[in-house]
């Protein structure tokens, strides 16, 4: 996958149940955020998406995996990139709500690139 000027790049660490539903969605898109989770956090990195996949979905669920995937820039222009706990640790905080239109930017596919167990 390669960004393009009307795309960018993002990354999620995921765990098991939450990526057998987005195989359900025919690998494009992510599911409904559960009530206690009112925030979706795609990722600036591949760094820090296998630090979250290796480190937090390995320990609750025991396997984690990094999502690529490409969202229209035209999107994201409406929310702006935070920093969480450090310079290398970049995400955008996306409303529960604001999902289904998140989901309508992802441009082609949400692949797999690293599993962890």
């Amino acid at each position: 996958m390669n960004a393009t000027r009307d795309t960018l790049t993002l990354w999620r660490p995921v765990g098991p149940e939450e990526l057998a539903l987005i195989r359900e969605s025919g690998m494009r898109a992510f599911p409904p955020r559960l009530p206690e989770q009112p925030i979706f956090y795609p990722v600036t990195t591949e760094e820090y998406a296998v630090k979250i996949a290796r480190d937090w979905n390995v320990k609750a669920s025991g396997s984690g995996f990094v999502t690529r995937f490409e969202v229209r820039r035209s999107f994201l222009a409406g929310y702006t990139v935070q920093a969480v706990g450090g310079v290398a640790h970049r995400e955008y905080w996306i409303p529960a709500g604001d999902l289904p239109a998140f989901n309508d930017a992802i441009a082609g596919e949400i692949e797999v690139v690293r599993e962890f167990r």
